[in-house]
């Protein structure tokens, strides 16, 4: 199917370097230059978390210190007030801050950085007898940490407990007279949260999530936490390292704030996971194949994720755990799949068995990867356009790190036993040129058969996502919005309230026009995929990760769902 909304079909392949070099900071609020047309319903805030674009630092000592792995690059938090107007068009005004400014400077003074990352590699010369030390006498990991994966607005748990990132003392976060937006929070792929203001995104200062729970004492967690769409529960994991390695799956009440432990887990290797799966009666924790070394402890020796997960394995199965989270029942059921890599799921369900009418299948999208070289690839080197970048990541590696979009079906769910664990079967996988990451459906879907999923496109034009698709699971079909030189960022689904079908609502999307490095918030009819309207900006906004789009109709204070 065509591209809709494209101007040209061009083959050539052009670079995204200005999303990668970005250090601008809007700190006052400036208004947008809005063309064609934002629905009323779209009122409210869309924040967008990051990397702020640049991972160099001139340092005191005159090098230039030079961060290896997109994946580490310096938080910089985005905001964009979308504004009805009764005597004229829709109003958008734009600020952003940096989440890290001490952490920068630090690198400034000393040239270095001393805490766990990404992917930064070590210095070659540096001693065993320093290694060592370094996993008994951990640095101070936490002052002023990096975190800017995935974002909440009032977690339940989370409301009134932070520790000061400049004294690091406990303290109380100050809710003042605010209704709705109260806090907001940042996630990474640790047991850490940070807090940020929501109007100034100020870093206010940090919490682990041993606050919510004493057992949740792992170093390690999913950015992407999920929400029960009913009750807004929040459901994640923690994982503690060690032999074995233990998952605690927990849930946070939202009425209540209450942590409780769900379900442990000891017979899985340790891996690097960045998100679970949620159906209306069951957590899935699917363990996918980017498992770490020494039962997750070369951690602690290479004190970086990449250096401490072992190469992908064809040969061990991906492992999926089913855990009862309405009877207090733990883990019922396990089954094993072909391996493969994934950042995002996307959203899972329950239905009728297609082979045993009394029994409850689950079906689970995903959008996965065949193996661990998109990790190697989000290396900077290779993301920007250096001879090394196109060394690397051509013919065979540029096409195993891009990604599918894969159904599971886990069969007969109540028949099953931990002891004797069931097959994952793949129902269908998309092709690639018709697949996506970041993906996202109407979150009114969730939990729910959904139709749509929507997400970056990587069809091999830029070096990083190259287009929009919404992809029809029914009818197997793409529908494509694609400009050439333009990269987008993720999708954010904003329903149409008075809407009747799925794709009824918007898309939000941050796009860079690499062509004229300036950024600017798409509009996109979720229907046809095509152009509504735009709020163009001055400046270029560096590639990103995730966003949270709050309405300014909840004045409930009621929490955003966590996807």
């Amino acid at each position: 199917m065509p591209a809709h909304g494209s101007t040209t079909e061009s083959s050539d392949y052009w670079p995204a370097d200005t999303g990668f070099e970005v250090e601008q900071e809007v700190r006052d609020p400036v208004e947008l230059t809005v063309t064609g047309t934002i629905p009323s319903y779209v009122a409210g805030t869309l924040y967008r978390t990051g990397p702020r674009g640049s991972h160099r630092v001139d340092t005191e000592k005159g090098g230039t210190f030079a961060l290896h792995h997109w994946f580490d690059g310096f938080t910089q938090n985005h905001r964009f007030q979308i504004i009805p107007s009764k005597d004229g068009p829709t109003r958008v005004l734009y600020n952003s801050r940096s989440g890290v400014d001490p952490l920068i400077e630090d690198i400034r003074k000393t040239g270095q950085i001393e805490r766990f990352t990404f992917g930064q590699k070590r210095d070659p010369c540096t001693s065993i007898f320093r290694k060592i030390l370094g996993v008994f006498i951990p640095p101070k990991e936490y002052v002023n940490p990096n975190i800017g994966v995935t974002l909440a607005v009032n977690p339940p748990g989370l409301y009134s407990t932070v520790t000061s990132s400049s004294t690091e003392s406990s303290g109380v976060s100050e809710q003042g007279s605010r209704t709705g937006l109260q806090t907001l929070w940042a996630k990474t792929d640790a047991d850490i949260y940070g807090q940020f203001d929501p109007e100034t995104l100020e870093p206010i200062g940090y919490a682990h999530q041993s606050v919510l729970h004493p057992s949740l004492r792992g170093p390690l967690s999913g950015a992407h936490a999920k929400s029960d769409p009913v009750t807004r529960d929040v459901y994640n994991f923690n994982l503690e390292l060690g032999r074995p390695p233990t998952y605690r799956i927990f849930c946070v009440s939202a009425d209540t704030g209450r942590t409780d432990i769900i379900a442990t887990v000891t017979d899985a290797p340790s891996a690097y996971m960045h998100s679970i799966l949620l159906t209306k009666s069951y957590v899935v924790l699917c363990v996918w194949n980017a498992h770490y070394a020494w039962g997750g402890l070369k951690l602690l020796w290479e004190r970086n994720v990449m250096d401490a997960i072992s190469s992908f394995d064809p040969t061990r199965s991906a492992l999926w755990y089913v855990i009862d989270r309405i009877n207090d029942k733990g883990v019922v059921a396990k089954f094993e799949s072909d391996p493969f890599f994934c950042f995002h799921t996307i959203n899972a369900w329950e239905e009728p068995s297609s082979t045993h009418p009394s029994e409850i299948d689950i079906v689970a999208d995903l959008s996965i990867y065949e193996n661990l070289d998109i990790l190697n690839r989000l290396y900077y080197e290779n993301l920007l356009s250096t001879p090394r970048s196109s060394e690397d990541f051509v013919g065979e590696k540029r096409e195993t790190s891009r990604p599918m979009l894969r159904r599971f079906r886990l069969h007969s769910i109540l028949s099953r036993s931990v002891s004797q664990p069931g097959v994952a079967v793949e129902e269908f996988t998309a092709p690639k040129d018709h697949s996506c990451d970041l993906p996202t459906v109407n979150p009114r879907t969730l939990t729910n058969p959904s139709r749509y999923i929507y997400g970056v496109t990587d069809r091999g034009k830029s070096t990083i996502w190259d287009g929009l698709v919404k992809y029809n699971t029914y009818t197997r079909e793409p529908r494509f919005w694609f400009h050439h030189g333009q990269n987008p960022g993720e999708p954010i689904f904003i329903a149409d309230p008075d809407g009747e079908n799925e794709d009824d609502g918007v898309l939000l999307s941050v796009v860079l026009d690499g062509l004229k490095g300036r950024s600017f918030l798409l509009v996109l009819d979720a229907n046809k995929m095509e152009e509504l309207g735009r709020a163009s900006m001055e400046c270029a906004v560096g590639f990103g990760f995730h966003g949270l789009y709050a309405s300014s109709s909840s004045s409930s204070g009621i929490p955003v769902l966590e996807v």
